[in-house]
Order: structure tokens, then C-alpha cells, then sequence
């Protein structure tokens, strides 16, 4: 039969070890064997829900003009037509200079929440986390962010807000710390090209 040979098949070909898209990567022959040693070695859960993190350094101040009514979502009144006075940026989004830093994401986990991919997040370190407070969190070597639940007895939990992602319950030895509560999340609804 000529024809009926080649072409797709569902379940056929190589699966994927990885539980998100794989990209194409070029390196050097020598660094191969190593690079495939490193991926088959980290095959525990890594969170990477963290791309940078930035220390806020608000050396200027840029005061923006401030409606003096509040805007509502139909449509508006001729009368809101003027401003009143004048808001500086850093002092709306940093209580804490040194303790305030800017975190990029770099996972859906958070998505419920409105947390997205490259979006930033203003972290204070000076505040105690409370419960369903968003923080960033230091745990097994690596950077997380999740909304922290306190249940009764003192038990701690993290939870993702995307169904995707598992919560993370902590055990014991497990290195764990609460690096910074999110105070802030800062994205583009404008795409730019």
C-alpha cells in the first residue's frame, strides 16, 4: 500500500521529560555530556518561579498627576476633568527603602492571582507574612512565590494559584524562609513592539 506509511500518530514519538516547553538550545561539544548529566540529575521539583530580584534604589522623584476623584469603570463624569494635586511613585509603592526590593516572575503559578510571566512584584522584607499574604520564599535552595496559608496549630502551606501547579506542603529538614511580602505587582497592559 503506498501512501499509508510515515505521517502522524497519535502517542507516537519522543515525550517530553519536562512538564513545560523545551527550547532549542546550541553549546559546545565538550559541555554536552555535562549539560545532559546536570538535566538528568535535576529531576527533582525546582520551583524558578523567580527570574531576577532587584534592590529598589528610588534615587529620583517623578510626581505624577493625581485625579482627585476616584474613576469608575462606566463612563465618566465631564466634571473629573481636573486634577488636584500630584503623586510621587515611590513613596505610593515603598514604605521601606531598604527592605523593598523588585522580583521578576518567571512562572504561571501565580496566575489566579493575576501574576504572570515578566510581570514585577514590589517585595518588603520588613513585613511579617500573614495569612493568605503572597510572598517570595527561600526553599530548598531555590525561590518561590505563593500565597501563604497559616491554618490553625501553626500549620504552614504554601498555594499555588494556578491548577496547574502543585501547593507546597513543608516538611521536616526542610529549608525554608520567607524571604519578602508582595506589597505590589507592576505590569504592561500595553503590548510594546
Amino acid at each position: 500500500m503506498v501512501g499509508q506509511r510515515g505521517g502522524n500518530r497519535e502517542g507516537a514519538g519522543r515525550k517530553s521529560l519536562y512538564d513545560e516547553p523545551t527550547k532549542v538550545v546550541r553549546v559546545p561539544e565538550s559541555r554536552v555530556i555535562e549539560i545532559k548529566n546536570y538535566l538528568a540529575g535535576s529531576t527533582k521539583t525546582k520551583f524558578n518561579d523567580i527570574a531576577s530580584i532587584t534592590l529598589v534604589n528610588p534615587s529620583t522623584a517623578m510626581h505624577i498627576p493625581l485625579a482627585s476623584e476616584k474613576v469608575s469603570a462606566g463612563f465618566p463624569s465631564p466634571a473629573q476633568d481636573y486634577i488636584e494635586q500630584t503623586l510621587d511613585m515611590n513613596e505610593h509603592l515603598i514604605k521601606n527603602e531598604a527592605a523593598t526590593f523588585v522580583v521578576t516572575v518567571s512562572s504561571q503559578s501565580m496566575l489566579g492571582a493575576g501574576i504572570d510571566i515578566n510581570d514585577e512584584l514590589v517585595v518588603d522584607r520588613s513585613l511579617e507574612a500573614k495569612h493568605e499574604d503572597i510572598v517570595v520564599v527561600w526553599i530548598d535552595n531555590e525561590f518561590t512565590v505563593k500565597r501563604l496559608m497559616i491554618e490553625e496549630g501553626k500549620n504552614r502551606w504554601l498555594k499555588a494559584e494556578n491548577p496547574d501547579y502543585p501547593n507546597i506542603h513543608f516538611h521536616d529538614g526542610q529549608e525554608v524562609v520567607v524571604w519578602g511580602v508582595v506589597t505590589f505587582v507592576l505590569k504592561s497592559f500595553k503590548k510594546h513592539k
